[in-house]
């Protein structure tokens, strides 16, 4: 959006020029090169501890050529650069001015925005509003004022639409059959591929998935389809791991396919028939659904599973070193979202990722190699080797049962040209009149 004009002059050298007229808000004036310096070096600086540090892994530096101009200069090759990296959050530009006189930090309060629409105001998990910029010299926003009411629960959204108090929502996966067949009135429901990657995970160091014998009988004994069938009512495949269709390193098949028999065995093998367990889920119709097709099936191999729901703000902590329950967590079902680039799947399962992101503990050196080796690499065909042995390795660990990718369900009103990203994620910047 504040580019002019963005060239790779080699694979360790991009130019760009920012388009004129630019400004921030409360008098920090205008988006200059030196502000993209500032931003981009500020969030590869190991220093700063930004979890999105990764997305400018081989920068080496931003050279500002004059007041709109400058180049960016990598270490090594970056394959994610045009696909996740510039297009993201990771390549906002930030206010030098604004931060530094700020002391390093911005607060909840923002100082010195920029773009279509400016930030009127945020309410945590009740809505926040933003508001046309009279000073945007170019694409003007869609409307006057946009209301964005953050609903965890797809289903409860639905209530909301129909009610008339919402003009566009993300829908339920299992509801998109019915809506589609029976969209309310004036309505455009919409149905897009995600890249998105749900799983069930087991900890490596909580007894008593400690024993690789049970862990590799769970992957055995669960049914994805059934549970898939059941948490989406059929409008969801099975997945084959984490990378979606149509990205490089998606894998065609699983390693382990469902086998009650061969389940048995490895339980017993374990001497842990009659086991009882804990699967941590968030607190939403679909999770619990498919939670119950998996503690049916488990039961069935001789594994108990007490289902434990947990509300967002608590289910997103548990595999996090600052509570000490990551060490006792046992079972997950979890979901992550992701960017188009197989390096942002694997990301998260790295041994520096234990205690962060990563709740299974999986360690694997190997794994974190090519996780390197993968971003650098810019040959299409040795990067899908590389991430579909990344898999491998997950899966060969006996910490993953790789359950779907879902599908997004969108519907909106017939007054509403919604801006959509291929996977159906909003731009609200894009948001017009019909």
């Amino acid at each position: 959006m504040a580019v002019e004009k963005i060239d790779q002059l080699d694979p360790l050298t991009i130019a760009f020029k920012l388009r004129d007229n630019i400004g921030f808000t409360d008098g920090f004036g205008q988006l200059t090169a030196e502000d993209v310096k500032f931003s981009i070096e500020r969030i590869a600086d190991p220093a700063n501890k930004s979890p999105y540090a990764g997305d400018w892994a081989t920068l080496k530096e931003v050279e500002v050529k004059d007041k709109l101009s400058g180049i960016i200069h990598l270490n090594k090759a970056f394959a994610p650069l045009w696909t996740s990296t510039l297009p993201t959050p990771s390549s906002t530009i930030l206010s030098k001015r604004a931060v530094t006189e700020a002391g390093g930090k911005l607060g909840v309060k923002p100082v010195a925005q920029s773009g279509p629409y400016l930030l009127k105001e945020w309410t945590p998990k009740q809505r926040t509003v933003l508001v046309r910029n009279p000073d945007w010299k170019y694409e003007q926003g869609g409307y006057d004022e946009i209301h964005v009411h953050p609903i965890e629960d797809e289903k409860t959204a639905e209530l909301g639409y129909e009610a008339g108090d919402l003009d566009y929502t993300w829908t339920a996966v299992s509801s998109i059959k019915r809506l589609k067949e029976t969209p309310p009135a004036d309505t455009v429901v919409v149905e897009k591929p995600s890249l998105a990657f749900v799983w069930l995970g087991m900890n490596q160091i909580a007894a008593p998935f400690d024993n690789p014998d049970l862990r590799r009988a769970v992957q055995y004994g669960v049914d994805r389809k059934a549970v898939v069938d059941a948490a989406y009512f059929g409008a969801a495949a099975t997945s084959t791991g984490i990378i979606a269709p149509g990205l490089v390193g998606h894998r065609e098949k699983n390693l382990y396919e469902y086998d009650p028999d061969k389940a048995r065995e490895l339980v017993n093998k374990a001497g842990a028939s009659g086991v009882t367990v804990t699967l941590d889920i968030l607190n939403k119709a679909e999770r619990l659904s498919a939670a119950q097709v998996v503690q049916a099936n488990l039961q069935d191999i001789g594994i108990n599973v007490e289902i434990k729901q947990n509300d967002s703000g608590t289910f997103w902590t548990l595999g996090s070193k600052q509570n000490p329950y990551y060490k006792k967590l046992q079972m997950v079902l979890s979901r992550f979202s992701m960017q188009p680039d197989p390096s942002w799947a694997t990301e998260w399962y790295t041994t520096s990722q234990i205690g962060e992101w990563n709740w299974e503990q999986f360690s694997n050196a190997e794994f974190d190699k090519l996780v390197t080796e993968g971003k650098i690499e810019l040959d299409p065909a040795k990067r899908d080797v590389m991430y579909k042995k990344m898999q491998d390795l997950m899966e060969e660990s006996g910490c993953y049962v790789f359950l779907t990718h879902e599908v997004t369900g969108v519907m909106y009103r017939k007054s509403v040209a919604a801006g959509l990203k291929p996977n159906g994620e909003p731009c609200f910047a894009d948001f017009k009149p019909a």
